[in-house]
């Protein structure tokens, strides 16, 4: 009855026909009342470890793709992979085909073993550490436990196939963690031929990615963020990691490393890890910056300097030299009055202080992070993985690239090689490209420069001429606008040159063919690091070190292209700008960093998803919402570690200039473990989980800048601040014994006649008919028989200046090395642990080999089992006295 009225409404009179519609109705009821988003096939059963989709657009490379599919697929097939293929109808476009890969048990135990996955054969009964006596006082910062320590510990073996009785298999379906099957899977995939084009074998996943073959290929997150997965099988780790990770609002709380690890891998771990360890450290760093920046702030109606530079009449009677050539005029001391009040915030006595300081810190940061690390390692059973032999492998793209071949010497094997000839001519390439853009990035650092030199004077000229600028004028000084101005052009060119370089790197790096995956890591680190180095470092550098230094004196300046007059240091000394040029590129990359990491990223998401937001939550597919985030991609970790280490390297590089600038970087930390937890787990899919025990070559470079700010710090002391010339003032000069810093003004500036001014350089006006203008440098009178040279004082100070570098420099590698040398890199309980597991996981080992070997014996195999018992025993007893 329901079927006909239905079919009468339906206006259907055939009642096969009708019957037809009304099962494809319900049929159609039924789909939508289906959840798909699962990570599971259709059966419920078998779990999808990747995805792969593509698009079957009808261009001219539509045959060859297809056949390259197939090719592909049937022989993940014969490798012994399921697949699953979800119709283009399916998804949310109709355009998208999904290819969802399963890897059975059998596929799983063979490349774990050899891949050396280490897996659990007996719980660990080592006890844990003593309580800390201050855990109570650290409870508000504590996780639950279940978050912090997801799974049980331990005793850990590499997998064998043989031995499986071994392993504490309880169910093959959960044994193998969600991140080592996606592992597993990569590693198949990477290797998987496709077929032969041009000669050539082809193979690897990452070439048909590249030419259009396939769209995309990920592993899945296991549910979606905001919500638990309702498949009571599924852990939703993912949603545990937004929740306690992820959100802003727990930024004061510990970081769930394990459950992290568990989750993305090793190499992401041990990136968060170190992230938040260099925070935790910065907070020392940054309480006393901040202790030495507010000595400064209350010290600062103190600073005789200042006072005498603001006196109207001290500083108001001393006529300064112009800045500039004919435009600029005659001006007096006292309008630097407000700026040199502000240096004294970061030229003062605990500049130096703080500089030894931060000597020490990067040192202690170093050596504690190595004890981390170490700690790290046996937790997460990296104590015997062979990086080198995970990162040794041949990369796929170097096998198929390097057609010729030679015998291994070590494994006796033939492998294939890039012959000496090729290699040379793709290294020449590869320098010739960067010395190109590495002079690229001098050539605008001279552009800068240049602006500086050709926009002071018309900075000078309005701030005299426009009435509306008067109040302000003492504040912002000619000086300090050109500084800030160009800081901020520098910063836009800085930030244009990264943009290009990245993608220069990375094609040169390719062009190269590294061998081995850490060769390839180690080249591209080294290059972007090089680059980026000058880059970011090129404009501080010469404001430390090169501004004010050659300008000559009034009458015999130096001009740059024999065009624009050098530029000269404000009276109180070039610190100030070297603070502001620091303040402008460190705070404003932190700020576009952010912007780039989450707020692009974000934008994208949600314009890629408009159109599901339309349809039903339960018909928008897991592997389809993954699909439409972003791809971290096999560098993402590879930027996050460059841009930690060029603000690693702003906070000790420079920090004697800027004693904030750990603060800063404190305060952007804690937003950048948040900012890259939330990007992570919410806006990118989910990587490919990767093994590492240590951070890598960032390790070396870290060490290398640690050392070289030494160097840098001891010559800013030196020659940029104004600290040392006081000190020879002081010590040797002062006349007053009641107020020995008094008169220092005057003793730091010379005198000049004006009527020796050559006709480029006089002003065009001298409205007050001054007959001798100062400047800042120690030089004799024009009164004197050696007129205009270098005084005695001159050569003091700078005597002064190279004894002090001298003796910081080997004060503070002398305390570094004695502060390494007293801590040892692995910590001995942890030494003690990592003897007392080894020991353990052989005995267990050998016992199950003898207890197999005497069942071997028992069922009556004596000849060519005895000789391996005794050994066996023999194996044991050499364990035991080990």
């Amino acid at each position: 009855c329901m079927e006909f009225t239905f079919c009468y409404l339906l206006r259907v009179r055939n009642s096969n026909a009708c019957f037809l519609i009304i099962c494809l109705y319900l049929l159609q009821i039924d789909k939508r009342h289906e959840s798909k988003d699962s990570i599971f096939f259709r059966d419920g059963v078998r779990r999808i470890d990747f995805v792969l989709s593509y698009v079957d657009d009808l261009n001219k490379e539509w045959e060859k793709k297809l056949e390259r599919r197939k090719e592909f697929e049937s022989n993940l097939q014969k490798a012994g992979l399921e697949l699953e293929t979800e119709d283009k109808k399916e998804s949310e476009d109709g355009k998208i085909f999904f290819v969802k890969i399963h890897a059975p048990w059998e596929v799983l135990i063979t490349y774990a073993e050899v891949l050396n996955i280490k897996v659990p054969i007996r719980e660990n009964d080592i006890p844990p550490m003593v309580e800390n006596p201050l855990d109570c006082v650290l409870l508000p910062f504590r996780l639950p436990e279940k978050v912090m320590h997801p799974e049980p510990d331990y005793f850990t073996a590499p997998f064998s196939k043989d031995k499986q009785e071994l392993y504490l298999i309880n169910d093959e379906s959960t044994f193998f963690s969600p991140s080592m099957r996606n592992r597993i899977v990569n590693y198949i995939l990477t290797r998987c031929p496709y077929g032969t084009e041009e000669g050539k074998k082809k193979f690897g996943i990452k070439r048909l990615l590249n030419n259009g073959t396939y769209t995309a290929a990920y592993p899945l997150h296991d549910c979606q963020y905001w919500k638990k997965a309702s498949d009571p099988n599924c852990d939703s780790e993912r949603y545990t990691l937004y929740m306690e990770w992820a959100r802003f609002l727990r930024f004061y709380k510990e970081q769930p490393l394990d459950l992290i690890r568990k989750y993305y891998g090793e190499k992401i771990g041990i990136y968060f890890a170190w992230l938040g360890f260099y925070t935790e450290m910065l907070f020392l760093a940054a309480v006393v910056g901040l202790i030495c920046f507010l000595y400064g702030l209350f010290t600062m109606d103190e600073n005789m300097s200042s006072k005498e530079i603001c006196d109207p009449s001290i500083g108001g009677e001393i006529i300064m030299c112009p800045l500039c050539d004919r435009d600029c005029e005659y001006w007096r001391l006292n309008t630097t009055c407000e700026s040199s009040q502000y240096s004294h915030l970061f030229d003062n006595v605990a500049t130096l202080f703080f500089a030894i300081f931060m000597g020490i810190w990067v040192t202690l940061f170093l050596e504690f992070w190595k004890r981390r690390q170490a700690r790290l390692k046996y937790q997460w059973d990296l104590v015997d993985f062979e990086e080198e032999q995970q990162q040794l492998q041949l990369r796929p793209e170097y096998e198929a690239k390097c057609t010729q071949k030679k015998r291994n010497p070590v494994t006796q094997e033939m492998e294939p090689y890039l012959p000496l000839t090729s290699q040379a001519v793709r290294f020449c390439v590869s320098g010739a490209t960067v010395l190109f853009w590495v002079s690229l990035i001098i050539a605008s650092m001279i552009a800068v420069i240049v602006y500086r030199l050709a926009v002071y004077a018309a900075f000078a000229s309005l701030m005299e001429n426009t009435q509306t600028l008067q109040p302000i004028s003492g504040l912002l000084t000619p000086q300090l606008a050109t500084s800030v101005t160009a800081s901020c052009l520098n910063f836009v060119i800085i930030m244009i040159l990264n943009f290009f370089y990245e993608r220069i790197a990375i094609w040169i790096t390719d062009m190269e063919i590294p061998r081995t995956h850490m060769e390839y890591e180690n080249r591209l680190t080294m290059k972007m690091f090089l680059f980026q180095f000058v880059n970011y470092y090129s404009s501080c550098f010469y404001v430390a070190f090169f501004k004010g230094k050659f300008v000559g004196y009034p009458g015999a300046y130096t001009y740059m292209f024999n065009r624009w007059r050098n530029e000269e240091c404000d009276p109180a000394g070039c610190l100030i700008e070297l603070t502001t040029q620091l303040t402008i590129v460190m705070a404003g990359k932190q700020i576009w960093g952010n912007i780039q990491e989450a707020i692009v990223p974000w934008i994208c998401n949600w314009w890629g998803r408009r159109k599901a937001r339309n349809n039903p939550e339960n018909l928008y597919s897991r592997w389809e919402q993954d699909h439409d985030l972003q791809s971290f991609g096999a560098l993402g970790l590879f930027y996050e570690y460059l841009e930690m280490v060029i603000q690693f390297g702003f906070i000790t590089l420079f920090v004697a200039s800027f004693p904030l600038a750990p603060l800063l970087a404190l305060m952007n930390n804690i937003l950048e473990i948040r900012v890259d937890s939330w990007k992570l787990t919410t806006q990118y899919r989910r990587p490919v989980a990767a093994k590492a025990h240590s951070i890598g070559v960032w390790q070396e470079i870290l060490n290398g800048m640690a050392i070289l700010s030494v160097v840098t710090n001891a010559f800013i002391v030196a020659f940029t601040s104004d600290m040392i010339p006081r000190l020879v003032y002081y010590y040797a000069y002062s006349e007053n014994e009641d107020s020995p810093m008094s008169g220092y003004i005057n003793n730091s500036l010379s005198v000049f006649l004006i009527s020796d001014f050559p006709e480029r350089n006089e002003p065009k006006e001298n409205p007050e008919n001054f007959v001798i203008c100062r400047y800042r440098d120690y030089r004799y009178p024009p009164d004197h028989e050696k007129r205009y040279l270098h005084s005695m004082q001159f050569w003091h100070i700078l005597a002064a200046k190279l004894a002090f570098i001298i003796i910081m420099e080997h004060v503070v590698f002398i305390v570094k090395f004695f502060v390494a040398w007293m801590i040892p890199d692995v910590p001995a309980d942890v030494k003690a642990k990592i003897k007392r597991e080894k020991y353990l996981t052989q005995k267990i080992l050998h016992e199950y080999e003898l207890e197999k070997l005497k069942e071997r014996l028992c069922q009556g195999d004596k000849r060519a089992t005895e000789k391996e018992f005794i050994a066996t025993e023999g194996r044991m007893e050499l364990s035991r006295a080990m």
